[in-house]
């Protein structure tokens, strides 16, 4: 009855490269449109961003509340996966097309509004995306192969502005910057709207809440109470806040220290072909090693890159091809790690059924988005607060040495402590092994044909 078709399994992976369009425009170059097009000050955007995405991550738990207490003829996650997709794709379009006569204060008021809406409107669509999951799947093969299709095609998504936007934006806008970034955040929001709309035709849930909807106090409870779900999301937040703050900064790495910010593209493109080659292979590499071996050794992966990158800016060598090596091992790691995070937040929501009586799939992966935007929220803060205690001027031609170490110091050595942080706290604490998951798998089963049979004999 869980089993996907080939139909659903496409129609997901279009929503995921959809979707990861938007988040890698704004992920990757928001701050870079603010600051050198703009002028905004970096120290100025990294407050925003922190208090943008503070108030988005406490914001986000109240979503997933919303989202479990939701009832219609088209479930509780396709009206909302609509609703948050359209006002965000228009919200986008307005924070890339910011008006050329707004300056001063005004500019810094329109500016931080937009950026406030468009995270609260993409809460709305994106909560309800990845908590699916659960609901159209069970622990299982089937499950990780749907991880796989999502997270390889959010690879995807997440790769083609950052291959494409510093070399269309010129010519969109005919050597203007700005309107380059207005149109082309016009046609991310375009593609974003028709690739969700083709999974919410597609893609129904299988899997019903047969439990009163809990009051919030009791979901919050409920999330204290599932251990495993707290170690997953604290380990992937400190993992992907490590390669947030990179990408945040890469953009001023290849236009101020290698000289050419279209060259981002391609090391970008080889990377992101690295991340979904790799996501790929999940299914091969499954039949070898457990998902926990697998996880841990793509972070060590990650870190090895990061520490041939490292090597490269300390011997000032910025050839493109040494570069891209360091990116295809970084990526690679990343890749696999990233489908795993989502299977294991999947299995965690088993999990917290078996162990609390209530699936509470939204609030669960509402969670994931809560303490990621946490620590993304230091993370910018940190990218755009460095970038003018190392000096950085966006105006100058050539920046000083001791400006591009700092640059250097902020993109590769704190991420890499982030991530040896995240796999020593990761290998320590979760206990999910695949028996487990087995037992648990079928103790629900059992109990759900128990709870329709009492239904059945009441009525």
């Amino acid at each position: 009855m869980m089993k996907l078709t080939l139909r659903e399994k496409t129609s997901y992976g279009i929503g995921a490269v959809s979707k990861d369009l938007v988040y890698s425009l704004v992920a990757g170059f928001l701050m870079y449109y603010y600051n050198a097009v703009l002028g905004i000050s970096a120290t100025f955007i990294g407050v925003l961003f922190m208090a943008a995405r503070l108030f988005d991550a406490f914001n986000d738990p109240i979503m997933g509340v919303i989202i479990d207490k939701t009832k219609t003829r088209f479930g509780k996650f396709r009206p909302w996966l609509l609703i948050g997709t359209i006002i965000n794709a228009g919200v986008l379009y307005l924070m890339f097309s910011i008006p050329t006569h707004l300056t001063g204060n005004e500019l810094l008021i329109y500016a931080s509004i937009a950026y406030i809406v468009w995270g609260i409107t993409y809460t709305m669509m994106d909560i309800p995306y990845w908590s699916m999951i659960p609901s159209i799947t069970e622990h299982g093969k089937d499950r990780e192969n749907l991880a796989v299709i999502a997270r390889s095609s959010a690879g995807l998504g997440f790769a083609i502005p950052v291959a494409l936007t510093m070399l269309l934006v010129p010519i969109l806008g005919d050597g203007n910057e700005r309107l380059g970034f207005s149109r082309f955040s016009a046609i991310i929001g375009v593609v974003f709207i028709i690739g969700i709309i083709i999974t919410s035709f597609n893609v129904k849930e299988k899997v019903k809440a047969g439990q009163k909807n809990p009051k919030v106090k009791e979901m919050f409870q409920a999330l204290i109470r599932n251990d495993q779900a707290l170690v997953v999301v604290v380990a992937i937040v400190v993992f992907n806040a490590s390669l947030y703050l990179t990408n945040q900064l890469a953009i001023y790495f290849f236009r101020f220290d290698i000289g050419n910010a279209a060259l981002f593209g391609i090391f970008g493109t080889i990377g992101g072909a690295a991340q979904i080659v790799s996501m790929l292979f999940i299914p091969l590499l499954r039949k070898k090693f457990n998902a926990k071996s697998l996880f841990i050794g793509g972070i060590f992966t990650t870190i090895f890159g990061y520490g041939i990158l490292f090597i490269l800016g300390t011997l000032n060598i910025t050839n493109i091809i040494f570069l891209s090596i360091a990116a295809v091992i970084i990526f690679i790691g990343f890749g696999i790690a990233t489908v795993l995070t989502t299977v294991f937040l999947a299995n965690s929501v088993d999990y917290g059924e078996w162990k609390n009586q209530h699936r509470t799939e939204s609030v669960i992966f509402s969670l994931q988005t809560f303490v990621v935007k946490l620590a993304s929220a230091f993370s910018v803060l940190i990218a755009g607060v460095g970038l003018d205690l190392i000096g950085l001027d966006v105006n100058a031609p050539v920046q000083t040495e001791a400006t591009l170490l700092g640059l250097r110091m902020l993109m590769v050595a704190l991420p890499m402590v982030g991530l040896l942080i995240s796999v020593l706290f990761f290998m320590k604490f979760y206990r999910l092994s695949e028996d487990k998951l087995d037992e648990i798998s079928e103790d629900l089963k059992v109990r759900r044909e128990t709870e329709k049979a009492a239904k059945a004999g009441v009525y």
